[in-house]
This record gives structure tokens, C-alpha cells and sequence, in this order.
């Protein structure tokens, strides 16, 4: 990529809770597709940006959708469950969207895992698919998702 191009790229950490609070399985950083309805929607939402537009991509949801992630994804391909997220900005052009799905709220054998613009339907920006991670009916999962603009 020549110098002073930007460039997308996107992540997700999950961690699953047991009724204890405790650590039950946690999964590295991991990178996914960002995908081309996301990046048209970034596109969109830094041109609105200059008439105050409020920022929608802060929907974090899971399913259990087993198919490859690929560009072209508009949605999961079984949403379990979508969760509104803490938004923050990290530092070195990180924004990073927080999810934490409450006891239940998420159960099943979670593979895959989306940002989206809507707490209903939406654009969906990224997703992520990875080995299966169970959550109990008794757990909590905490999702958070980091996209890197260098």
C-alpha cells in the first residue's frame, strides 16, 4: 500500500464468565473481514460527520452461523443475540465497541460474532468467525471489538 493510504482492519476478543464471575474461557484477539457494506458505511458516516450525525456502529451481536466470513456478508448467519456497546477510542487510531451480553442473553455455541449500525437489521460492518465457544445459560460474554484505521 503506498504511503499515506488509509486502511481498515478489524478484530474481536471474547470472554465468556461463569455464574462465579470468573474467567471461563477467554479467546485472543483475532482478526476478521471488514466488510464492503462496513467500509461504504464508514464512508458515510465520516462525510456526515460535519452535520453532527450520531454514531450508529456500536451493535455488537453473536450467533451461530458456521458459514466463512466473506466481504460480501450483510448479516450473521444465525444471530443468537445483538447488544448495544460502550464506544471509546484507545489510541493509534483504535475505535473499539464493548459488549457485555448478560446471564443467558447469549447462550448456545457461539462462532460468530458482527458489528453492525442498528440494534435491529443494519449495515453490518465486520465479521468474525471463529472455533466454537460455549456459553452457558448461566454465563455472561463479554465481546469487544477494536477496527484500526492506519
Amino acid at each position: 500500500m503506498p504511503t499515506g493510504q488509509a486502511a481498515l482492519k478489524g478484530r474481536y476478543k471474547i470472554t465468556v464468565y461463569g455464574p462465579d464471575g470468573g474467567t471461563k474461557e477467554a479467546r485472543p484477539w483475532s482478526d476478521n473481514v471488514v466488510c464492503t457494506n462496513g467500509k461504504e458505511f464508514l464512508a458515510s458516516l465520516l462525510a456526515s460527520a460535519a452535520t453532527s450525525a450520531t454514531n450508529t456502529a456500536k451493535y455488537l451481536a453473536v450467533g451461530t452461523g458456521t458459514g466463512a466470513e466473506s466481504a460480501s456478508d450483510t448479516a450473521l448467519g444465525t444471530e443468537v443475540a445483538r447488544h448495544t456497546g460502550t464506544v471509546s477510542y484507545v489510541s493509534n487510531q483504535i475505535y473499539q465497541v464493548t459488549a457485555t451480553f448478560s446471564t443467558g442473553v447469549a447462550a448456545g455455541a457461539i462462532v460468530e460474532y458482527g458489528l453492525l449500525s442498528s440494534n435491529t437489521a443494519g449495515t453490518l460492518i465486520s465479521r468474525d468467525v471463529e472455533s466454537v465457544i460455549n456459553v452457558g445459560a448461566s454465563d455472561t460474554l463479554e465481546v469487544v471489538y477494536q477496527l484500526t484505521v492506519s
